[in-house]
């Protein structure tokens, strides 16, 4: 591959640091003992000078203003950015002062990582700042960051084209902190719902990603081959059924934070490998998982924000326990005032056509009710809501209602226009379950290449007996998007999938 003019410059600048015998990628231990942030919210000036006389910190040089036998620059590590003073006769007080002339202000470069030690003091306009008293370089870099500007001793940047930024993450981390900030909360939100299942008596497990069939969600699988048994396997789609077996098998609670992943097309919302959150608990139904999930969310806008109230996008969203609850059919009543309740297929279809939905033919009931409700009434959702009581034929995993004929015990959470939790009163009667299998394989012999598979050996569990049982997935993406106001899944994605780049160009 070809090399820029600053590519080019970088290596030459390199060879040069090799002639003075320095290395510029040293396996040494450097001692750090603090860092960026600790420094700027700690430091007092005079009322605890000494605690700062001896600090070590190491990271990337964001900035240089160079004055003759001193600089100016900010450094930037893992918790933010702090300036640093390097002055000549420091971090030279002998008479070779081939490290500030040669290695600091000759050769160094945007984007090097250095190591410092020194003091920290407070400047005449008032910045905290280190005065450098040993400066090491810990790794050259060969390739410039995108171009950063300066602004009254603020270094910033405004890289937005998606193409660098999904691309190119580990840059994007580098000059876009907020990014960082992103994917810092991202853990902080799957750190607290570990702890909110943990506290309640949850167990986390695994299961496995390669299956023998594609089963607990309706989608299309990815395939691969498993050379050792020489048997075609998929990536699941899903771990619902055996975090089932998990509960067959005496468990009364079991999660796990599944990545799955779905050979399906990529928007806005959608990602073909994706984490979901599930978790199966015995003896419970619908209801308590309603309740339990809303005090999971509001527990998590307060542990990320502070407060119930978040904003998101142009919209302001309250995360206060209780959510409102409306059955499918009446939500699509209440937004075009039409009752699809008791229509059959073709009476779907009409409605599908009256309205302009687009719908393939080849899907049954159940999706064109699906179809009806996203294309109508999913998107009106923005305060968070629980959508229940699906029919029958949307849900080949979920028990019957215990009154409502034709119904099925399951809600889905809708904030903000989309879903961001499905769950259900499992089904635990292994004749029914059976009888559903059947059905979606009906659906699959019409051309559905996203209808389920039967999984004999899941009949086989449930045959055993499971308990009474509420499960839950939750869209880890969706619900960070929501909770780090990203509009895109690929801004909570570190590594989003994107098409492979040609090198050779």
């Amino acid at each position: 591959m070809q090399l820029s003019e600053q590519e080019q410059i970088r290596r030459e600048k390199l060879q040069q640091l090799q002639a003075l015998g320095i290395d510029a990628f040293p396996a040494a231990l450097f001692p750090v003992n603090t860092n960026a942030s600790y420094i700027r919210e700690h430091y007092k000036g005079e009322e605890n000078k000494a605690d700062f006389t001896e600090v070590c910190l190491a990271g990337r040089i964001m900035s240089i203003r160079d004055m003759g036998k001193a600089s100016f620059a900010v450094l930037q590590d893992s918790t933010g950015r702090i300036q640093i003073y390097v002055r000549r006769d420091d971090i030279c007080p002998g008479e070779d002062k081939s490290l500030y002339d040669n290695v600091w202000k000759h050769l160094a470069d945007i984007g090097d990582i250095f190591g410092i030690k020194g003091f920290v003091f407070t400047t005449k306009t008032g910045e905290t700042s280190v005065h450098v008293q040993e400066l090491t370089l810990l790794t050259k870099a060969l390739k410039p960051l995108p171009v950063v500007k300066e602004a009254e001793g603020q270094t910033f940047d405004a890289v937005t084209d998606p193409e660098f930024k999904y691309r190119q993450r580990y840059a994007d981390l580098v000059i876009n902190p907020q990014v960082r900030e992103t994917f810092v909360k991202r853990t902080k939100m799957i750190n607290t719902i570990r702890e909110f299942l943990n506290e309640r008596g949850a167990l986390e497990v695994d299961t496995p990603v390669l299956q023998a069939i594609p089963g607990g969600a309706a989608a299309r699988p990815f395939v691969t081959h498993h050379n050792a048994l020489d048997v075609p396997f998929y990536l699941r789609i899903a771990n619902e059924l055996y975090l089932k077996r998990c509960i067959v098998g005496g468990f009364d609670w079991v999660y796990e934070f599944s990545r799955n992943f779905r050979n399906e097309g990529m928007d806005r919302t959608h990602n073909p490998e994706f984490t979901v959150l599930e978790w199966y608990t015995a003896y419970k139904d619908y209801f308590w998982m309603m309740e339990t999930t809303e005090q999971l969310m509001e527990k998590l806008a307060i542990a990320l924000h502070g407060t119930t109230e978040l904003t998101v996008g142009s919209k302001s969203i309250s995360f206060k326990t209780p959510f409102k609850r409306i059955s499918i059919f009446d939500s699509v009543k209440e937004n075009i005032g039409i009752d699809i309740s008791e229509m059959d297929e073709a009476g779907l279809r009409d409605v599908c056509k009256e309205l302009k939905i687009e719908v393939a033919p080849n899907i049954g009931k159940g999706k064109l009710i699906d179809e009806i409700f996203g294309a109508t009434s999913e998107h009106t959702y923005i305060q968070p809501t629980f959508i229940m009581d699906y029919p029958v034929e949307m849900s080949p995993l979920t028990k019957k209602h215990r009154s409502k004929t034709g119904l099925v015990e399951r809600f889905e959470l809708m904030i903000n226009g989309k879903e961001i939790a499905n769950a259900y009163s499992e089904l635990n009667d292994p004749i029914d379950q059976r009888e559903r299998f059947e059905e979606q394989v009906k659906l699959m012999e019409r051309g559905d290449d996203e209808a389920m598979f039967i999984d004999q050996d899941f009949l086989r569990a449930l045959e055993y007996g499971m308990p009474p049982t509420a499960g839950i997935g939750i869209g880890i993406d969706r619900l960070c998007m929501l909770l780090t106001n990203q509009p895109s899944i690929q801004d909570v994605l570190l590594f989003p999938q994107m098409r492979p780049e040609n090198f050779e160009d």
